[in-house]
């Protein structure tokens, strides 16, 4: 096969990109350095912004499309949300058509789902009457683009928190919290299934093979099991040596103070992210957690990296090790 991976300079494409060597990968990105870094571990590659429309000069024929690349933030314009994530996927789906892809892989998440309040055991289709932030309604934007285009015979996945070696989201955003100020906790705490990045990986692998009748449908990516957010930031403490301090806040204080400051921050020059967004309290407050039974049952796909493997991957003399690039 032919397949090509976008996002290939972030997180989870980069990983993707380099366990896919063996298929005739193609790696897009924006970073020309992590671009250089992945043509000197053998894999094709080539600068893309996805933003602007495709010209399919210059691409063979491509047997499938591994969708990655987005913005990522829980801040941020909106126009810019719109751009990396709905006119990107929108171009995307013109060069899959121009290039004769025959199957698209649309990389979504779980922050489709998000709402303040508890939520377990969340399926496919327990969306929101509204979306909490420009990255949960765009990604959302982007998942209805794919899945109409049935050509394709696309498959959505949204998973659920990624970390791992090369990480610089989720564990590296809470330590930077801990090693400046005490961390907030709410009683009680939320919690939430993360997903090691190799666990994401294979679902996506398995999307590849999966038979057409897995076509056309979403399916929740995850560790399986809900951790306890204090759980999950005291361990990536230990494993760094990082000092960790909690600060015991009542939750309907402590929002209403963020979202007063986000009114402000939203409206001060350059759009400055605020040091704490309504949507990471309500993380810190809220259980999410997602049912996996459509990814076991149609990809026959399942997490097999338990949480304190997954540290153990991610962790190595104390820091996060470094991922493929």
């Amino acid at each position: 096969m032919s397949i090509l991976v976008t996002g290939a300079t972030g997180f989870l494409g980069a990983h993707l990109a380099v366990s896919l060597r063996a298929d005739g990968v193609i790696a897009t990105g924006r970073n020309p350095e992590k671009l250089a870094r992945l043509a000197d571990m053998g894999l094709a590659m080539r600068a893309l912004d996805l933003s602007c429309p495709i010209p399919s000069e210059g691409f063979a024929e491509i047997d499938a499309i591994v969708h990655c690349a987005g913005l990522s933030s829980p801040w941020g314009r909106k126009a810019d949300f719109i751009a990396a994530n709905v006119d990107a996927t929108r171009n995307l789906i013109a060069l899959a058509r121009a290039v004769g892809a025959k199957r698209l892989i649309h990389i979504s998440t779980a922050s489709v789902y998000f709402q303040f309040r508890d939520q377990d055991g969340l399926g496919e289709a327990d969306l929101p009457s509204r979306f909490v932030n420009a990255y949960a309604e765009t990604k959302r934007a982007a998942e209805k683009l794919v899945l109409a285009a049935t050509d394709l015979q696309p498959i959505v996945l949204r998973p659920r928190g990624i970390y791992g070696a090369g990480d610089t989201s989720l564990l590296p955003r809470l330590l930077r919290v801990a090693r400046t100020r005490p961390i907030p906790r709410f009683s009680p705490a939320g919690a939430t299934d993360i997903t090691h990045v190799d666990d994401v990986v294979a679902a996506c692998h398995a999307a590849l093979r999966a038979p057409v009748g897995a076509t056309g449908q979403i399916f929740n990516i995850s560790g399986g099991v809900g951790i306890p957010l204090p759980e999950i930031i005291a361990a990536a403490c230990e494993r760094t040596g990082t000092p960790c301090r909690w600060r015991n806040l009542p939750f309907p204080v402590a929002l209403g103070t963020v979202k007063a400051i986000e009114a402000v921050a939203a409206r001060l020059p350059g759009n400055l992210e605020p040091p704490v967004t309504a949507y990471a309290l309500g993380i810190l407050r809220y259980r999410q957690t997602m049912s996996l039974t459509g990814a076991k049952t149609d990809l026959g796909w399942q997490p097999r990296i338990g949480f304190d493997e997954g540290l153990a991957r991610t962790f190595e003399g104390g820091t996060i090790r470094k991922g493929p690039v």
